[in-house]
């Protein structure tokens, strides 16, 4: 057991002794020019290095060096920067006068993507020719890399005019074999407009092909969002890819593509071609899309929106309007498809089916080819189109609704239930803004709209007739049970849509107690309407027959006016009766002439008669 520790000992000795007597002999200056040199060479990238370079032994050789950046020909601002940079040395290599490096790790590294930082190309230039240049007396070293980490460094990126941003706390590690497959793993965190975005990533590249392809495995990622207009437990997820990029023609392809969101999930595929028209597919499919989820929205009460927000409010910006104008404008520049299929998708508390969506883009001509699917025991399909190619933006909507359940519709959007019933609607719409504000003043349309097993809510229309008529003849009176609405088997009417106005014309509903027509206008700003009503009450009176049976036949006016919430009414019930009166006797007066016609009296009388 001594001379087992005897020997490690003399061995430990040996190569400290070897190590020491190496850094002394090699100078680690002796290899800056050369390093300088070859990515100058392979990349066209010019690197610095400030101050001397110095080994570092324990826990492992390397060469430490102090400020460095890496520059792309021309360009303003470097494309890399660090405060230190560290290279992780074989020993033996250095023997053989190798500079084998096993690992280059940036510390507190600045990543520029940015026009500063692009090469910029001079005109009449000279271009060095390819092929193999001399090396000179440094040609005896060899250079190579096997992993790179980047350590808590920042990536700064901009495009064009858009605006910058910083992706923080960036650590990477990036370890290739002899055969150009990698491994990569990223994590970072990006902060914009009150959002913090944390996420991880782990991949396997295939760099066999590079520059012309690169393959990549994303066998795992995960992401958090948090901050402003996000709710308050986030949204997070995972997913998975594989991809597959390629440099002529420039275009890059996604496979096997898995991406959650909270409890929401998309498959598919996906592929992106670059150039002076790009073009983008996308083909998702999904088991369940929870947006309620992703967008915070919730069904509660004022009082319990005031007691517990389900997220935090993002500032309000001034130029929000401009903004929103730029965006639709990005349109024109890319041409775009996009194929999804979704089982079950739930949107602000209703639950969608089968939904079906087909849009197609083509440089701000956006075509809603189909966007259909099953809601509130009916159907829907919302074909149209949106342009933003002139200087203002039009979209236009033919909605397809049928037999869908209004009051659920109403519910969702917080509107109040004064009308519920089955809704079908077929129509022709158009407007500049997906907004509910634009919808209230700037839409414009018609539609033909029909409503089976309708209930008007707070006003029983035929107990209205029936209570006044009792109130002015008590020889007749209505049903005893008293309902607060209004029952209709059947409605229809056709509506046209002006500045938040609804217009409507060629009213008429019927069922078992009466049947009506009329017109009015409802107003969406206000949340006011105004309908003029011709009411014909046909069952449930009790009573005196000749007058039912008068009341039977005699359209009573009836006016429906006020807010949603609170409807008022004007009944003229005292004229018709008073007309049916009048009508009545003037009857029986006409038959009294006809019977003393001959009479002066009965002359005297008809004379009288066809004054009034």
């Amino acid at each position: 057991m001594r001379r087992l520790l005897t020997t490690l000992v003399i061995l430990l000795v040996v190569l400290v002794a070897g190590m020491t007597a190496l850094v002394m002999l090699v100078n680690p200056n002796d290899f800056r020019a050369y390093m300088v040199k070859k990515v100058e060479q392979r990349s066209g990238y010019h690197l610095t290095l400030e101050g001397d370079l110095r080994w570092h032994v324990w826990p492992q050789l390397s060469i430490l060096a102090g400020r460095m950046t890496l520059t792309a020909p021309g360009a303003k601002a470097p494309v890399l920067s660090a405060d230190n940079m560290r290279l992780d040395v074989k020993l033996l290599p250095l023997l053989s006068h190798q500079l084998y490096v096993k690992q280059v790790m940036l510390k507190n590294a600045v990543i520029r993507l940015t026009a500063d930082s692009e090469e910029q190309v001079q005109l009449g230039a000279p271009i060095a020719p390819g092929g193999n240049q001399a090396d000179d007396v440094d040609s005896a070293w060899t250079f190579g890399i096997d992993n790179l980490r980047v350590v808590d460094s920042l990536l700064i990126w901009q495009r064009a005019n858009n605006e910058q941003i910083n992706v923080r706390d960036i650590n990477l590690s990036l370890q290739q074999n002899g055969q150009h497959q990698a491994q990569m793993e990223l994590s970072s965190r990006v902060n914009r407009d009150q959002r913090d975005l944390t996420f991880t990533l782990v991949a396997d590249l295939d760099l066999q092909q590079y520059p012309r392809q690169i393959g990549a495995n994303v066998t795992q990622f995960s992401y958090q969002l948090e901050g402003a207009d996000i709710p308050a437990t986030g949204i997070k997820g995972e997913g998975s890819v594989q991809a597959l990029y390629q440099q002529s023609p420039q275009q890059i392809a996604f496979s096997q593509l898995m991406f959650s969101a909270n409890d929401s999930q998309l498959t598919g595929t996906a592929s992106a071609q670059f150039g002076l028209e790009p073009r983008y597919i996308l083909d998702l499919s999904s088991a369940n899309l929870n947006l309620d989820a992703v967008s915070g929205w919730q069904n509660k009460t004022a009082d319990e929106v005031q007691l517990a927000p389900s997220m935090t409010a993002a500032p309000v910006i001034a130029n929000q309007a401009e903004d929103s104008q730029q965006s639709l404008q990005m349109l024109r520049d890319f041409n775009a498809q996009l194929n999804l299929k979704a089982e079950q998708v739930t949107y602000r508390g209703m639950n969608l089916s089968q939904l079906v969506a087909q849009v197609d883009n083509q440089q701000g001509l956006l075509t809603v080819k189909t966007l259909s699917g099953k809601l509130a025991g009916g159907g829907f399909a919302l074909p149209g189109s949106l342009d933003v190619r002139g200087s203002k933006p039009l979209i236009t909507l033919q909605p397809v609704l049928q037999q869908i359940e209004l009051g659920d519709v109403l519910k969702a959007f917080g509107m109040p239930l004064v009308l519920t019933g089955t809704f079908s609607m077929q129509g022709d719409l158009t407007g500049d803004r997906f907004t509910a504000s634009a919808f209230e003043q700037s839409w414009q349309g018609t539609a033909e709209m029909i409503m089976q097993n309708a209930q008007l809510h707070g006003l029983n229309i035929q107990q209205l007739i029936q209570q006044a008529v009792a109130r002015n003849d008590s020889s007749v009176r209505g049903q005893d049970n008293y309902q607060r609405y209004t029952e209709v088997k059947q409605m229809s009417a056709k509506g046209s849509l002006s500045n938040g106005t609804i217009n409507l014309s060629k009213l008429t509903a019927d069922s078992p107690l009466l049947n009506l027509t009329g017109s009015g206008t409802v107003n969406m700003q206000d949340k006011q309407c105004d309908m003029t009503l011709n009411v014909l009450v046909t069952g449930g009176w009790q009573g005196s027959n000749n007058l039912i049976t008068q009341l039977r036949k005699t359209p009573i006016p009836l006016r429906v006016y006020g807010p949603w919430q609170q409807l008022n009414y004007q009944l003229q019930v005292d004229q018709v009766l008073r007309k049916m009166l009048q009508d009545r006797a003037k009857d029986a007066l006409n038959k009294w002439v006809d019977k003393n016609k001959s009479s002066s009296e009965g002359r005297e009388l008809k004379k009288l008669l066809d004054k009034l």
